[in-house]
């Protein structure tokens, strides 16, 4: 997601050797070269070499500060999922602070989806995230996630619980609610469309419309 279907790798296992923090601009420009060169050449013909000359630092600061490739991999990945949970958040505080009235409901859900569709799933930042998993997901160690792959469903849980307190939804179980509101909305459009961006697709807010509609005759409060 990644929102709704992204998974990023979860973190790779400490070594012996204790990695530096170093300099900022000097680790930014590294995971910039870094992430541009996985995209363009693939992680394996992609060398710490070649990401040194771009950053224009050293080989030995790349694995003074990253260790590996794979870490290396690792930080770009987690830096676009951060990046994409930001927007989400920005999103969520945009869209879905707290209506007074039930008959909101609807304007409100389908608002922040709408968004979702457009800012997140429609963002080169996704685009950049699911080319790097799907490419490079059998060099990431374990192949797992990390605490992003949650977040999303978090943070939308958090927000279904602020409605059930106000008497708008009946959700005993925030996260579960928030993990069907996705299933309802984006994942529809995904499953059949294979992408959600409503901004290049109209076929996508009309299932989106109907899917918040559908949550909402499981979860209104009566």
């Amino acid at each position: 997601m990644a929102m709704p279907t992204t998974k990023t790798p979860s973190p790779k296992k400490p070594t012996a050797k204790t990695l530096r923090e170093g300099s900022t601009p000097k680790r930014t420009a590294i995971l910039a070269a870094a992430r541009e060169l996985f995209l363009a050449d693939g992680f394996d013909r992609t060398s710490v070499d070649a990401v040194a000359a771009r950053a224009e630092v050293s080989k030995r600061t790349v694995y003074d500060y990253f260790g590996d490739k794979q870490t290396l991999l690792q930080a770009v990945v987690d830096g676009v999922g951060q990046s994409l949970i930001s927007t989400i958040r920005r999103i969520l505080d945009d869209t879905l602070t707290d209506p007074t009235e039930a008959a909101d409901l609807e304007d409100v859900l389908v608002a922040f989806s709408m968004r979702i569709a457009t800012d997140m799933l429609g963002s080169s930042e996704y685009v950049t995230l699911q080319r790097l998993v799907r490419a490079q997901s059998h060099h990431v160690p374990d192949g797992g996630e990390n605490s992003m792959a949650d977040a999303p469903e978090e943070a939308l849980a958090e927000r279904f619980a602020a409605f059930a307190e106000a008497g708008l939804l009946d959700v005993p179980d925030a996260l579960l609610a928030a993990d069907q509101f996705i299933a309802l909305t984006f994942n529809v459009a995904l499953n059949r469309f294979g992408s959600a961006n409503a901004a290049e697709d109209a076929r996508v807010r009309p299932l989106i419309v109907e899917g918040v509609r559908t949550f909402l005759r499981a979860y209104q409060a009566k």
